[in-house]
């Protein structure tokens, strides 16, 4: 069975996150710390808009705020989105799906997805309000995951930092 184009293969030998030049290319660039401070926002604009959903579905309250806090949201997931494709541009010269993030890119297309759709319905008329509000609950049910993806990721190449010692199989300090 084929890969995907760009699909990680499963060759025995790992490839790291990043390679030394790769890394050199992600310190370097501003778009690491546009990233950096973006991440933290939109997680500060969902918590805010998840309060919001979840409540107007229990209580029929703030409705409006609901609304259009999913509208701010999805802002955000494109801004981020836009400069994560750049900063991964810069970092390994391609807008997306690079081996080290395809997985996370693949997964990130349906987390766009829903919240493009949600907009969609919202725009049209196509759901009514509780619907929609089903909807941006699964849009950001897929966020979460996507989330984590990435945190995982950010912990992976911290612990690949050079200079940090790994060792093999018999317990031999290697470079990392």
């Amino acid at each position: 069975m084929d890969k995907p184009l760009g699909a990680p293969s499963d060759n025995k030998v790992k490839r790291p996150l990043y390679t030394a030049e790769e890394r050199l290319r992600r310190d370097a660039t501003p778009w690491t710390l546009v990233q950096g401070l973006l991440a933290p926002v939109q997680f500060l604009i969902f918590g805010v808009s998840l309060y919001l959903v979840l409540n107007y579905l229990r209580t029929g309250e703030n409705h409006d705020a609901a609304i259009w806090s999913v509208v701010v949201k999805t802002m955000a997931l494109y801004t981020i989105m836009v400069t994560g494709a750049i900063w991964e541009k810069v970092v390994f010269g391609r807008y997306l799906f690079a081996p080290s993030f395809y997985w996370e890119d693949v997964f990130s297309m349906l987390v766009i997805a829903l919240h493009t759709a949600y907009l969609a319905a919202l725009f049209t008329g196509w759901l009514d309000d509780r619907q929609l509000m089903l909807l941006a609950l699964a849009a950001y049910f897929t966020y979460v995951i996507n989330a984590g993806q990435f945190i995982w990721k950010l912990r992976m190449g911290r612990l690949e930092a050079p200079g940090k010692a790994a060792t093999d199989a018999g317990g031999e300090a290697v470079a990392a």
